[in-house]
């Protein structure tokens, strides 16, 4: 391995190396049956640590390493996002065979071609393209990972690069993520079209004289990237306008791409393209994005909406008008086919690519709502509920509409009323054409829909707004029901629903998941939408949609199945539920998210996307009617009490505070920054903060730091608890009942990426204990001083006490499970090789460390402080710290006349010690965040 010593070696010796790592690995394993004392991962750590103490493996040597492993995990997720969206069966004959078993079923009514127009012209599903801190990679990778899965040979080159990168863009902004997300959005309304264009064929063949009078639209899109502003306030009005006109760019845009040659689209092309080309000169005039502009771009900016208003087509009706007009000079099929397909893809999404979600807090709205309610209390105390709720309905008694302008929304200060007032001014100048979608994140209060309710009425845009409550905290997917009987109590809420025909609520599984565990949120999730069924029957509301959107990604942490998209869409929709909505007589449309890199590589080119839509579309044109029943619905008693157990016992776990330390310590230091949210707080002392509760970190990250730890805890926990209170009932489910087993097999997946050998080498890490023993059993020349300062530093944290107590409750959960389900997978060891890589660099950051001589204290901060940073790895701080304290460069005034005798001067320089610690520190965070981005090719998402 001379090679490996001097640089990174050859491919062959990288092969070498990496299979004689598998192979210590599989032999630790084997030898810790008969060692239960000794950890095999800890283990491989060490081999690993004296290779490189003995020179046998660098850092570029280990990058190697590292790359090599992950390739080959890249070229696995390959294979498995091609089967996941059933690309291995896909082509234009999966769709052709749904059209063909529609006018099928069509052909059984009484009215055939009635029946089959109201089924397609029906919006059953939404496709919604949202922009969380989800992107793991890079761009350039995202593309080469797609081409992969498609069976495509280009990404094949970027796989190979020698200089291949798993970590992500160095910097993401708003409008990275916006073009990543109208990426995907093109190829999926292209996917749409082809499903369109099925379902016009086929029609075709049975109604020739009517087909072209079909406007299809089961399936649309949506997306909320620029419109959120849950939990960040760097989005300003002027950059949400912005991406409106975005949008509308891409639509018309893509109207003339796809409209027909010929004289009956001219009309149609003429008026799209001078309505593209007021588009471009609004938008030449709007701000730079996330800027603070001055009130005079502001004005310029608005006025140009205002003045070019009816130029640029504010809602659809004039370009639908055309295009029926153009159907009616149309003199063959080819040509009616094209139109008919641009004014289906209109009538679905207005004059918009995708149509518009928005977000915010409830406590902004009730902020907002305080000049109108001056009621000092919060709306949730159960002793201020009724209060609130008669006075935001006396309000909505007596509200009137006023007229606002832009002048208005740049002066109003209150982020819920600019939010509503951007709304108004959205549907009045940018696309009226459909309903824009409110979601209130943390609904707690029916009071929170009312409030929503009087904005929206006090400025005009009540019909306009699509009111929708986010639940995904333990109280609220609890309270769920209770919330919603509070808003149907009022009679201005229901006049409301009845005005849009719809009910529309949204479920988060990434914190109802990390709060009471992703196997029991889908449980309480289920029984949330039928109590809610049960409601609007109960106020004679049954005739209108439930609009139900899952908000969720695509891990297992964020509760999207793992096994095929079919498995992830009828996880969230089980049968039964299906077939009680039926009997109720309620129609739903279902909504996903699809975030970030993960979610948009599904439509990542046009054979991702198509499969990807006709997976939905088979999914949604299911009614589920011929499912047979479930035996998990017989035994109500074991169900309640499985879930309640895995939610109690998840309940205790985030409380624990060895979670919060395990979580918290250097969790956040294995994560690039996956996003354009605002950097992470920072303590008044510099660092990181010091994470006392889950509940400081956001959902995604909390899940992320689980995946790198090697247990996934939210996705795992309690599941042995519950299932040994009933051993035999829980195989009997696992075995006879499809809801329960694939709940499992969510759970599964997650173990499968879980390894307690793993955890608890990284907590015996963090313990001072085990580097004591190391420091009592060394015999290398000056590493017992190395080990016993990081002993030291790490005694100071008392992290080990709580930690401990953590292990054993994971412990126990996870052997009582074994005990039951003696089939429970193991992680593979290419994810555990990884592990031990990122274990051998952290040890050796923490080693380093010892030999930082001692300081003053520079800006408050002492050596012991420093190197308690150093052990959160905190390094890129911590070395920019000490780059300040120990110079490289020596001080330029030495040896300059200034007139007078010289003073004192900090003389000399540190080149050694840069060159000795501080760069292999460097390098080795560099290694470490590799690794981490390799892990997530292992898993198959972030977060």
């Amino acid at each position: 391995m001379a090679d490996v010593i001097e640089g990174a070696g050859s491919a062959g010796q990288i092969a070498a190396l990496a299979a004689e790592l598998r192979a210590k690995i599989v032999q630790a394993r084997s030898d810790s049956r008969d060692d239960p004392f000794g950890n095999p991962v800890l283990r491989v750590t060490l081999w690993l640590t004296r290779r490189m103490d003995r020179g046998e493996l660098t850092i570029e040597g280990a990058l190697e390493l590292v790359r090599h492993l992950g390739r080959e995990a890249l070229l696995q997720r390959a294979v498995r996002v091609g089967h996941y969206v059933g690309l291995d069966t896909e082509g234009e004959r999966p769709l052709a065979a749904l059209a063909e078993r529609l006018v099928s079923e069509a052909n059984g009514e009484s009215e055939p071609f009635e029946s089959f127009k109201a089924s397609v012209e029906r919006a059953r599903f939404a496709a919604v393209f949202t922009a969380h801190p989800t992107f793991g990679m890079s761009r350039r990778l995202a593309h080469a990972l797609a081409d992969l899965a498609s069976g495509g040979a280009a990404g094949l080159a970027v796989v190979e690069d020698a200089d291949l990168t798993f970590r992500p863009d160095g910097r993401i902004t708003l409008q990275d993520e916006f073009e990543q997300a109208r990426f995907a959005v093109r190829h999926a309304r292209d996917a749409i079209d082809r499903l369109n264009a099925a379902v016009l064929f086929e029609a075709k063949q049975h109604w020739p004289e009517r087909w072209n009078t079909l406007v299809p639209r089961s399936v649309t899109l949506a997306s909320w990237v620029g419109c959120d502003t849950d939990g960040r306030t760097d989005i300003g009005w002027w950059d949400t306008l912005r991406y409106r006109l975005e949008s509308k760019s891409g639509q018309f845009a893509r109207v003339l791409e796809k409209l027909p040659q010929g004289p009956a689209a001219a009309g149609v092309r003429d008026l799209v393209t001078s309505a593209l080309a007021a588009v471009e000169r609004q938008l030449a005039l709007a701000p730079p994005i996330t800027s603070q502009p001055d009130l005079v771009a502001l004005q310029a900016f608005s006025l140009s909406l205002v003045h070019e208003r009816e130029e640029a087509l504010p809602e659809a009706s004039r370009l639908i008008a055309a295009l029926d007009a153009a159907l009616a000079q149309s003199g063959d099929d080819e040509t009616t086919m094209a139109l008919c397909l641009v004014k289906a893809g209109c009538v679905a999404h207005g004059v918009s690519i995708a149509l518009p979600h928005f977000r915010l807090n409830a406590s902004q709205l009730h902020n907002a709502m305080r000049a109108a309610i001056p009621l000092e209390e919060e709306p949730s105390q159960p002793a201020q509920r009724r209060a609130f709720l008669s006075a935001v309905n006396a309000l909505l008694g007596k509200v009137e509409p006023i007229a606002i302008d832009f002048g208005a929304l740049a002066a109003e200060r209150a982020s819920a009323t600019r939010m509503v007032m951007t709304i108004a001014q959205i549907v009045k100048h940018v696309d009226g054409s459909r309903p824009v979608r409110f979601l209130v994140a943390e609904t707690e209060t029916g009071y929170t829909l009312l409030s929503a309710l009087w904005l929206a009425s006090r400025f005009g845009i009540a019909d306009r707004v699509e009111i929708s409550p986010l639940f995904e905290t333990s109280d609220a997917l609890e309270q769920g029901p209770r919330i919603i009987d509070e808003a149907l109590r009022s009679p201005h809420f229901r006049d409301y629903l009845k005005v849009h025909g719809r009910l529309c609520i949204q479920f988060g599984y990434s914190d109802s998941g990390r709060y009471i565990g992703q196997v029991a949120s889908t449980f309480w999730v289920e029984r949330l939408r039928i109590r809610i069924c049960e409601l609007l029957t109960r106020y004679d509301l049954a005739d209108i949609e439930l609009v139900i959107f899952d908000t969720h990604g695509e891990s297992v942490g964020r509760g999207a199945h793992p096994g095929s998209l079919a498995d992830r869409l009828a996880y969230l929709e089980p049968a039964w539920a299906r077939q009680a909505f039926a009997r109720a007589g309620v129609k739903t449309v279902r909504e996903t998210s699809f975030q970030g890199s993960d979610g948009y590589l599904l439509f990542g080119t046009p054979q991702l996307a198509s499969a990807t839509i006709g997976r939905i579309a088979e999914a949604v044109f299911d009614t589920g009617k011929d499912a047979p029943a479930d035996p998990i619905y017989d035994e109500p008693d074991f169900a309640t009490e499985f879930f309640q157990t895995v939610r109690e016992e998840m309940t205790t776990l985030v409380d624990d505070p060895g979670y919060a330390a395990l979580i918290g310590t250097f969790g956040p230091s294995l994560l690039d920054k996956t996003g354009s949210r605002p950097a992470a707080r920072q303590s008044d002392a510099g660092g990181p903060v010091s994470i006392r509760h889950p509940r400081e970190l956001r959902a995604i990250p909390n899940n992320a730091i689980l995946q790198q730890l090697g247990w996934l805890a939210n996705s795992v926990h309690g599941i042995g608890h519950a299932a040994s209170r009933a051993p035999d009932l829980f195989k009997a489910m696992r075995e006879r009942s499809d809801r329960f087993d694939r709940a499992y097999r969510l759970a599964e997946h997650a173990m499968a990426n879980s390894d307690l050998d793993v955890l608890r080498a990284y907590l015996d890490t963090l313990d001072p204990g085990s580097w004591f023993d190391r420091a009592r059993r060394t015999v290398r020349e000056g590493r017992r001083d190395e080990l016993l300062a990081v002993a030291d530093a790490l005694s100071r944290l008392e992290l080990a006490p709580a930690l401990r107590r953590l292990f054993w409750r994971l412990s126990s959960d996870s052997l009582k499970l074994k005990a039951v389900a003696d089939d429970t997978p193991e992680m593979p060891v290419r994810l555990v090789a990884l592990h031990a890589l990122r274990l051998a660099a952290m040890h050796r950051i923490w080693l380093a460390s010892a030999h930082i001589p001692d300081f003053r204290p520079h800006a408050g901060l002492t050596r012991e402080g420093l190197i308690e940073r150093l052990l959160r790895l905190d390094v890129p701080a911590s070395l920019a710290l000490l780059a300040e304290i120990f110079p490289l460069k020596p001080d330029p005034t030495i040896g300059l006349d200034f007139g007078e005798p010289p003073g004192p001067r900090e003389g000399g320089t540190y080149e050694a010690l840069h060159r000795d610690v501080f760069a292999p520190m460097q390098a080795l965070f560099e290694l470490l965040r590799e690794i981490s981005g390799a892990i997530q090719h292992e898993i198959g998402a972030f977060g």
